[in-house]
């Protein structure tokens, strides 16, 4: 049988992430669903490289590219069910956005934290996502994979080792779906904190300019945005990155006109800052992939 995604030969990758930068993809494939990807990798190179790739929020790509498959899942495992106890079964390449929304207009409480997460539900799976000191594995009671020769597993959130922004014990997996509890809720309570949540992040965060948000995780006790504005480098600049003055844990891609090498090396400069002027060395949020 033949895979009925779409694939695409040597795609630009800047389209597919928040940054807006970065190389071309030797291939990337777009699968029509679950049992459609599960046939393409069953069929495709073992020992090529693979990329999962969401709504591209946490992924910094080098302007050399990435000489594999990205697998896309945003707008292709899309799918969001209910069962019952108040269980939802939710894909990988769900915006936490859109998944947020569709619990609270069900009556289901407790996810309108993922109002605040700009990705899907596939990445916050894989760095334990949060907002309003809530965090993603908090929710799930199970969990499907994916190995790269299309094998499906569901497992539990014992398997895996859990904390903040954390997640390990993948072995050659990727997530493609969860099951989440939700406690019964009202419509419109849960639409008035989303909307709440959703005018903080504006008022606060520089969500109208190509971004990452949380560049580096808070160390223990403080808050990484503040050690870098107390170093002064709100506004800092390298080429076309520069670090927001609207919130300091977020580098931009000022007016489009930044290289992927342009943010690397911004955020290895505020690293460097931090550590020299307070101590503390800041760990970075932000993944980098590609090619030297």
């Amino acid at each position: 049988m033949k895979p009925m995604g779409e694939l695409l030969l040597n795609e630009r990758l800047a389209d597919y992430t928040t940054w807006r930068v970065g190389g071309a993809a030797k291939s990337l494939y777009k699968p029509a669903n679950v049992i459609d990807l599960s046939l393409f990798l069953k069929q495709h190179s073992t020992t090529e490289p693979l990329l999962w790739l969401g709504l591209g929020s946490n992924s910094l790509i080098k302007d050399t590219g990435f000489n594999g498959t990205v697998i896309l899942t945003q707008g292709c495992l899309n799918e969001i069910t209910i069962l019952n106890d108040n269980l939802v079964r939710v894909e990988a390449g769900v915006s936490c956005a859109k998944m947020a929304r569709f619990c609270a207009r069900n009556d289901l409480c407790g996810g309108e934290f993922w109002a605040g997460i700009p990705g899907t539900m596939g990445g916050a799976l894989r760095m334990n996502a949060g907002c309003s000191n809530r965090e993603t594995w908090e929710m799930v009671v199970s969990v499907e994979t994916m190995t790269r020769t299309g094998e499906r597993r569901v497992r539990s959130p014992s398997e895996f080792d859990i904390a903040y922004r954390h997640v390990s014990g993948l072995m050659d997996e990727w997530f493609i779906a969860a099951t989440c509890r939700f406690v019964p809720g009202e419509k419109e309570k849960s639409l008035q904190l989303i909307k709440d949540l959703l005018a903080h992040r504006a008022a606060t965060q520089p969500t109208n300019e190509y971004n990452w948000r949380s560049v580096f995780r808070s160390p223990p006790n403080d808050f990484a945005a503040r050690l870098i504005q107390s170093c002064g480098l709100k506004g800092m600049r390298h080429g076309g990155a520069m670090v927001s003055e609207k919130h300091a844990n977020f580098i931009i891609n000022h007016e489009g006109i930044a290289s992927a090498q342009d943010i690397e090396s911004l955020i290895q400069i505020v690293k460097q800052t931090v550590l020299e002027k307070t101590g503390t060395e800041l760990i970075r949020e932000v993944h980098i992939i590609g090619d030297e």
